[in-house]
């Protein structure tokens, strides 16, 4: 069968799957709407949680990135992993004994304040919807590519889809469809890596491939390989790194930070009965992750040599079908400036004929390498996974922040909880339009979008949630005034100088050398020393906020969640 056969059977089964997941699990109150009801096994939400963290960037652009910055792009990699540790021992099992629904309501009682509440609020729904860019854009690249139709049309069938299952069956539905999710996006990430793996190495485990020796009989190791078509063709050594010391720090760390302030991950601490399932789920779902992180960096070395050795000063007239078909989606494109008929894909800008989206080196991977067409296929259903499930996950957070935090909370505390119901859903579908908007006009690709995410994260969430677990001196003014500052901070540095906005900005303007992506860490470390600074000019928390901080550090069950 043809690829596009494949794909309309593995895609069409997998959105099968996931709706029919969302009626099952289809919700009638807010705790199940919310949380599911805090009722999930930590094996089904380490699964859960994995799929809702290996969002689009992992699975779709973080070997691309990798494929193209070489060293560089292990700040991705590092900053991730790093930051998923982060939370997993520093603030998922205190939230959980903390009791809320949300993460502003966290932060609302907390600081015993509606307005930190509601700057909580807002912070969530500026990184839920600049996250969820990302992933809505990876949605359309696959659906470009594999269903021959635009990047924006793609965008428009994932809205659906997303629509569907995220506003029935609100958590309980995203949990064990995400556990769905988990499973075919893993499955298909590692099949290709296993067939090229061999191929290129003759080692099965891409882990060992990536550090051995090329199967040609040659005995020279893969990245030494790598590193030989780089230079010939004019660019940096591939494990050679060009990123300035302080950028890679800057980036690594707001990478970190952003995670441990995301939103979408903490909530899924919230849905388990018990704290010490909460440390059972991130310790199973740290397992989970690690099984396709440390496959990256070989899939995006694969990548890069395969796709040299293809392209590289071959006549166009002769390349395979993938190329046409990756061109008609416009990710790709060569452009003969020299009339001779022939790929040029070298370093100089001038002479370079090959612009290559980094977003579709995994997707396009399986083609390059003439993997069979169901392996092609299982590819896009995996990346649509992965994207899907993210979105979805932060979705839930848009609405749960409007309908809780907002509605319930403040404007209509008298409101039924079939009204608040309804507010969610309602919330829901308005964020999955949204979303969609944000999708065709990303500020970037989708790795880069999505590392806005976590800088915004990083700047308002992360100091306060870590100064409420461990400083029971911290108050309101100095939690307000530090979230402000902070995601303002990121806001102007990121619309200056990644959207070209405030008259833009040039790389070598950046602050301290840091760029748009690891600028997180200084609106972070502002927003700290704002924070702690106003708190300690003012007057401290009341007795009770500060027994309750006191609380909620030491072991012991986790409070009831009321609504």
């Amino acid at each position: 069968m043809d690829i596009q056969t494949w794909m309309y059977i593995l895609v069409g089964a997998t959105f099968a799957v996931y709706i029919g997941i969302a009626i099952w699990a289809r919700v009638g109150t807010t705790s199940d709407f919310y949380i599911a009801g805090s009722r999930v096994h930590p094996l089904a939400n380490g699964m859960a949680t994995a799929a809702d963290w290996m969002s689009a960037a992992s699975f779709i652009s973080m070997a691309g990135l990798i494929s193209f910055m070489g060293y560089d792009g292990a700040v991705y990699l590092m900053g991730w992993t790093g930051g998923y540790v982060l939370l997993a021992l520093m603030l998922a099992p205190y939230l959980r004994k903390f009791g809320k629904f949300t993460v502003p309501d966290f932060i609302g009682d907390r600081y015993y304040s509606n307005v930190a509440r509601t700057v909580a609020v807002i912070c969530a729904i500026i990184v839920s919807f600049t996250y969820v860019a990302g992933q809505m854009r990876g949605v359309g690249v696959v659906f470009a590519r594999f269903l021959e139709v635009s990047v924006n049309t793609g965008v428009y069938i994932g809205m659906v889809v997303v629509f569907f299952y995220a506003v029935l069956g609100g958590m309980k539905g995203i949990t064990y469809t995400q556990v769905a999710q988990y499973c075919i996006l893993i499955f298909a990430y590692m099949v290709p890596a296993f067939f090229i793996s061999f191929q290129l190495t003759g080692n099965i485990i891409p882990q060992l491939g990536f550090g051995g020796t090329l199967a040609d009989g040659s005995g020279t190791y893969l990245l030494e390989k790598l590193n030989q078509l780089h230079v010939e063709l004019g660019f940096a050594e591939y494990t050679s790194g060009t990123k300035s010391t302080v950028d890679v720090l800057a980036i690594t760390l707001a990478l970190m930070v952003g995670t441990a302030g995301l939103p979408h991950v903490i909530v899924r601490f919230f849905t388990v009965p018990k704290v010490r399932d909460a440390r059972k789920s991130v310790g199973y779902a740290l397992l989970f992750i690690a099984i396709l992180y440390t496959t990256a960096p070989a899939i995006a070395a694969f990548g890069k040599i395969n796709l040299i050795e293809t392209v590289s000063n071959e006549e166009y007239a002769e390349m395979p079908a993938w190329f046409d078909n990756w061109e008609t989606t416009g990710l790709l494109e060569f452009t003969d400036k020299n009339s001779d008929g022939r790929i040029q894909y070298v370093a100089d800008e001038k002479a370079n004929e090959l612009t290559i989206d980094q977003d579709i080196m995994v997707l396009a991977n399986p083609e390059i390498a003439d993997l069979p067409n169901w392996v092609i296929a299982l590819v896009a259903a995996g990346g649509l996974a992965a994207a899907l499930s993210t979105a979805a996950g932060l979705l839930l957070v848009i609405s749960t922040s409007i309908a809780h935090d907002l509605v319930k909370k403040q404007i209509m505390p008298e409101i039924t909880e079939k009204g608040e119901l309804i507010w969610a859903r309602v919330a829901a579908g308005f964020a999955v339009l949204v979303a969609g908007y944000f999708g065709i006009h990303p500020p970037g690709f989708v790795a880069a979008t999505v590392a806005l995410a976590f800088g915004l994260a990083a700047a308002s969430f992360f100091p306060a949630i870590l100064l409420g677990i461990f400083d029971k001196k911290m108050n309101r003014e100095g939690a307000i005034s530090g979230m402000i500052v902070g995601i303002l901070l990121m806001l102007f540095y990121m619309i200056k100088y990644k959207l070209g906005g405030f008259g833009g900005g040039l790389e070598e303007d950046w602050w301290f050398g840091i760029s748009p992506e690891g600028f997180g860490t200084v609106a972070m470390l502002v927003n700290l020393v704002v924070a702690i600074v106003i708190s300690r000019l003012t007057t401290d928390p009341p007795e009770d906020v500060q027994e309750m901080v006191e609380e909620i550090r030491y072991p012991g069950e986790a409070r009831k969640i009321e609504n």
